[in-house]
């Protein structure tokens, strides 16, 4: 029977998250906390302090550095009656220059910071790469040694090593601008498509052999050449003080040279590095380089910078696929999620509950009770474990409990109150 003309259609719609975004259950948000446990506590470890910036900026903060042609990679927007244009942001880095150049003449030499944020670019989503994602930044601002690219390099192989990955596994391939610049007008590209040559190199393991031997030939860059020169060196001259550093730090299994390593973006001036599995299998872990001149870009004054950022999403991939993320119980333990203790009521002591579950989170306790009204012990010891608890405390009465040990299965009855309290005292958190 058809609808009479005035009913209203059915406005049922099942909606989903936008394209190349991610929504975060509870455990899925465990994981990726623990990841940013990860960053910060390597970061705070070696020397850096931690900062924060604007989820957006205004649109020609990014312009200024890379040109008009990024608005189309951008989540750009113009406010409902304005005329300024603004753009969530897609990197850090701008940010930083913008915050550095502001306070220029108070900062101390170097300024060592540190951000973990969430960035956004409209690009094509595939695996490893989101429109929405978590991304860590590590900078050493004011230093133009390479004691400052050292300490990137040992902060970003100390959170290799944190979370359980291995030289063997990954390596830090480092490299040199300034030489590859120099290898590159070597192989015979004229001096003004010096630049296009190093975008065109940093895509070379993205492109077939065709496509990028037919673009190296509109540069000129005689790329049988370039290779034969950079297997050549032994060592880089630019970046042999970096060398001798990492080899007094203790790095030396995780870093080796690579000069097709070369970083597209047009902003880093010397040293620059990645991250990449040994097999290959993922695109970078992480990245970065010098970027001397960029804080003096943004109004600031000459200024030597290097820095490096990593993001969740190939991190997690990787660390998945190795099996070294974590279980679930053991990144609760180690975020301090885990319940100290799991509150049981039996049919005569119901009306206690939910005081002492009151007393037990004043004193500090990470402390939870059913939402079942059933009062079988049974099923609601099941139910605590279910939740990870570490205790389950049976009300006896308002003075005595029984108290089991999740652990090791051991129970104890007619506890005085005040003893259960001493035992459930929560362990120190794992450094």
């Amino acid at each position: 029977m058809a609808s009479e003309p005035n009913q209203p259609k059915d406005r049922t719609h099942v909606f989903q998250p936008p394209k190349g975004t991610r929504d975060f259950y509870p455990l899925e948000l465990a994981r990726r906390r623990w990841i940013e446990d990860k960053w910060r506590k390597t970061a705070v470890r070696h020397g850096f302090d931690e900062i924060d910036g604007p989820t957006f900026e205004h649109l020609d903060l990014y312009t200024v550095k890379s040109g008009e042609g990024i608005v189309s990679e951008l989540f750009s927007f113009t406010r409902q009656g304005g005329d300024k244009q603004y753009a969530l942001r897609p990197e850090f880095t701008p940010t930083l220059a913008r915050m550095a150049a502001a306070r220029a003449n108070s900062l101390p030499k170097p300024t060592k910071w540190f951000s973990i944020c969430p960035y956004f670019r409209a690009e094509n989503p595939q695996r490893g790469r989101l429109r929405e994602f978590l991304q860590w930044n590590v900078d050493v601002i004011g230093d133009d040694s390479p004691q400052a690219d050292a300490d990137c390099i040992a902060t970003c192989a100390g959170l290799l090593e944190s979370v359980g990955l291995t030289p063997a596994q990954v390596k830090l391939k480092v490299s040199s601008r300034t030489a590859v610049a120099e290898l590159i007008r070597a192989a015979g590209v004229p001096q003004d498509y010096t630049d296009a040559a190093l975008v065109l190199l940093d895509k070379r393991a993205k492109l077939d052999r065709d496509e990028f031997c037919k673009q190296a030939a509109t540069i000129q860059l005689d790329i049988a050449a370039f290779d034969r020169k950079a297997g050549d060196l032994a060592s880089v001259a630019s970046i042999e003080s970096l060398q001798a550093l990492i080899k007094n730090i203790g790095l030396t299994d995780w870093c080796g040279i690579d000069l097709s390593i070369v970083r597209g973006l047009a902003y880093y001036t010397g040293a620059v590095f990645e991250v990449h599995e040994t097999t290959g299998a993922e695109r970078a872990i992480a990245g970065g380089g010098r970027y001397d001149n960029l804080i003096e870009l943004f109004g600031g004054p000459p200024t030597p910078a290097v820095g490096f950022a990593m993001g969740d999403v190939v991190l997690a991939l990787v660390l998945q696929d190795k099996g070294l993320m974590p279980k679930d119980d053991e990144i609760a333990a180690d975020l301090g999620l885990r319940p100290d203790v799991f509150v049981i009521p039996t049919t005569e002591t119901e009306h206690l509950m939910q005081p002492l579950v009151a007393r037990l989170r004043r004193e500090g306790l990470h402390a939870r009770h059913t939402y079942k009204s059933t009062r079988n012990v049974g099923k609601l010891l099941k139910e605590a474990g279910n939740a990870n608890a570490r205790f389950a405390l049976i009300l006896e009465s308002d003075t005595v409990c029984s108290l089991k040990n999740l652990d090791t299965n051991e129970q104890t009855d007619s506890v005085p109150m005040s003893e259960a309290l001493e035992r459930i005292a929560p362990p120190p958190r794992p450094g």
